[in-house]
């Protein structure tokens, strides 16, 4: 069997540097994208502010804490997606094999490459340089034998790295690395490692399969894996949508019922239009609740009809939020979505709680 060729190409802080790139005069300065009102998060992040901390998803306030210098700047999604798209045009120079992970990530796989080069790490190269000569960008490149060892890869050297993880290295590289650097091993995963001894992939690879399935459930199955350098998902050049979803961050933090049913009902409105604008159906509805400590909860329900309307969506939605204490925790942000397209749906009226954060596997992220 032909060993595989993997790149996972990153853009290094995508939205911040286009902003940089195309305004001289924040280039060199701590650059946030996002708003910087008191209800405002951080979107992105040069790397000038995330030498004093300052990170994406954090709170604008924090960020300005942190970085009284930090200069916000709207962002401009329209423009993102435009230069997404230069960068892909540059992809599909090599191969079409390309699978999105974002605007600005994806894998590539180029076992078979249209220039017909032998080495992938070569290709990773003229990518970055062609990346840096049109666009005026600087991506960094994850080259190995898997999409697991090949995202780590890009995340080694960054910013503007360029890292190959051979075969023949790979059982050693993941021995020594950090169980926070895993794909797919979040905070909270990564302190029950630490509580179980389990600080290094070496030790990670040391555990034996039952008792990761006991601690960690089915994820166990794939940290068993990936210690030992195995992941056979391929690099998916079609990626189906799986949902459909919205959020609104509220202006203030908000408990008293009525508010919150306005909130939710103004939700539902906007999703039935994505839905319809998508042309999505499903048959699961997630409800997303983020308190103002800034903690957050999901609840779902499947149905056996497809979730279109506003006049199903919006009474299975306070259906769900009844589920939520927010008498005493206010909320700062409202989401729903649809997901689980009839063809893929294989439960009827089951309720469930999901994990905070969703990733390939549900983890904590």
């Amino acid at each position: 069997m032909t060993e595989r060729k993997i790149i996972h190409i990153d853009m290094d802080a995508f939205y911040a540097s286009v902003e940089q790139r195309d305004n001289p005069e924040l280039r060199g300065k701590p650059v946030a994208v996002g708003h910087a009102e008191e209800r405002g998060v951080v979107a992105a992040a040069s790397y000038e502010a995330r030498r004093f901390g300052v990170r994406s998803a954090m709170s604008s306030q924090k960020a300005k804490r942190l970085c009284p210098q930090l200069i916000f700047i709207p962002g401009r999604m329209d423009v993102y997606k435009s230069v997404s798209r230069q960068i892909h045009e540059i992809f599909h120079e090599y191969t079409d094999v390309i699978e999105p992970i974002s605007l600005d990530e994806a894998f590539l796989d180029v076992t078979e490459n249209k220039p017909g080069i032998l080495l992938a790490v070569d290709i990773a190269r003229e990518i970055k340089r062609k990346v840096r000569e049109r666009l005026s960008l600087v991506a960094s490149a994850g080259v190995s034998y898997n999409k697991f060892l090949a995202k780590i890869a890009s995340d080694y050297r960054k910013p503007d790295g360029l890292c190959t993880i051979h075969p023949d290295q790979a059982l050693d590289f993941i021995a020594h690395l950090p169980i926070e650097s895993f794909w797919g091993v979040g905070p909270v995963t990564a302190r029950k490692m630490h509580v179980l001894g389990i600080h290094t992939g070496g030790q990670l690879r040391a555990c034996s399969q039952a008792m990761l399935l006991r601690e960690f459930g089915k994820v166990g199955n794939i940290y068993y894996d990936f210690a030992r350098g195995i992941d056979l998902r391929p690099v998916e050049a079609v990626r189906i949508r799986k949902s459909v979803g919205c959020e609104h961050t509220l202006e203030k933090d908000i408990n008293r019922r009525s508010s919150v049913i306005i909130e939710l009902y103004h939700t539902a409105v906007e999703l039935v239009t994505r839905l319809e604008h998508k042309n999505f159906r499903g048959n699961t509805l997630t409800l997303k609740i983020k308190f103002h400590d800034f903690s957050q909860i999901t609840r779902s329900v499947t149905q056996s009809r497809e979730l279109t309307a506003l006049d199903v969506i919006l009474p299975l939605a306070k259906q769900l939020l009844r589920e939520v204490d927010y008498e005493h925790h206010p909320i700062r942000l409202i989401g729903l979505s649809v997901s689980n397209p009839r063809e893929e749906s294989d439960e009827k009226g089951v309720w469930e709680q999901l994990s905070f954060e969703f990733s390939d596997w549900e983890l904590d992220e």
